[in-house]
């Protein structure tokens, strides 16, 4: 006669059933909640996609009426028609696309700091060196730390080993506390200042916003027919000490309304004043504009992406020669 499980045996075998039923709920319901994650991971990818689709459309309708900008008017890009800075909006499916386009030339030239043909050679620039030692007082920065950090920056992207006085080379960079070398490279994106020796978080938060990393080492070209007095501590940094921010920003002010026809015209005025440019700031001072910044903002279907463009408009047709997505450090 086979014999009668206890009480207590019955017990057991049902509570190892229980656990075992709620083991499986668990896996089920993780099942279940990874592939929702994924579905909606699945779907956010491809609204991400779509919005960054509209916004290369979006860019490249800006290009094209950059080329038809410079195309109307090519001895001189001025402020006429209120096309810098203001927001144009287009409506996309599920949601809007917001583009600004601006000057991107107005602006340090962070790679002005050396000269040289190709990056195999990059040799320290001097004028560029005192140039963002000047931007870097007129924004007021200390003189010795506005030296140290334009000389670190010569010294980060010049191709020598020889630190300049008060800059460094990859002798200091290996002492941080995680090693690294200077770049001896053009910079491609403003965010890297913070690297260089000098640049403290304070100095680089004053400084971001009028520094920029243009594809080549020409000193900055500075539009004087778009530049605005709000950015007169660009042009304080031309002069070097012969003007302050404050008297920059009258001078900007009084720009004739349809901007002026020469740098001749721009500099005699100046010069009645006893105000003398150096030869190579002189030249670097422009009637036109040949690099474009686009910025396009979409908010389609709860996703929002932001796409940074830089347009080179010195040859026809304009060109793209560099985006990034997101605001940007």
């Amino acid at each position: 006669m086979a014999d009668v499980p206890k009480a207590n045996e019955r017990g057991a075998a049902l509570l190892t059933v229980l656990l075992l039923v709620a083991v499986m709920a668990v896996v089920a319901s993780t099942a279940l909640e990874r592939l929702a994650l994924a579905t909606r991971m699945t779907g956010n990818g491809g609204s991400v996609d779509q919005a960054r689709a509209f916004a290369e459309a979006g860019t490249e309708m800006a290009r094209l009426r950059i080329g038809d900008l410079v195309a109307a008017s090519p001895g001189k890009t001025t402020l006429a028609g209120n096309w810098m800075g203001t927001a144009q909006s287009i409506p996309v499916p599920g949601g809007m696309a917001t583009a600004r386009v601006t000057d991107a030339g107005n602006c340090f030239n962070l790679n002005s700091v050396v000269a040289g043909e190709s990056e195999a050679k990059l040799t320290v620039r001097p004028i560029g060196i005192s140039q963002f030692q000047a931007l870097l007082q007129a924004l007021g920065v200390d003189a010795r730390q506005a030296q140290v950090a334009a000389a670190s920056l010569g010294d980060w992207i010049d191709t020598d080993s020889v630190p300049q006085p008060g800059g460094a080379e990859d002798e200091v960079y290996a002492q941080a506390a995680r090693p690294y070398r200077a770049a001896n490279r053009f910079m491609v994106d403003p965010s890297e200042l913070r690297a260089v020796a000098g640049v403290t978080p304070a100095i680089y938060a004053i400084v971001r916003p009028w520094v920029c990393a243009l594809p080549t080492a020409d000193l900055s070209p500075i539009n004087i027919n778009t530049l605005l007095p709000s950015q007169a501590p660009l042009f304080a940094m031309l002069l070097q000490g012969q003007i302050s921010v404050a008297q920059a920003r009258e001078l900007l002010a009084r720009r004739p309304a349809d901007g002026y026809g020469s740098t001749h015209q721009f500099w005699a005025g100046l010069a009645s004043q006893g105000i003398t440019p150096l030869e190579e700031a002189g030249q670097q001072v422009k009637l036109t504009t040949g690099f474009f910044g686009v910025e396009v903002t979409v908010d389609a279907g709860g996703t929002e992406v932001v796409e940074q463009a830089l347009i080179d408009a010195r040859e026809s047709p304009a060109r793209l020669i560099r985006r990034s997505w997101g605001t940007g450090a």
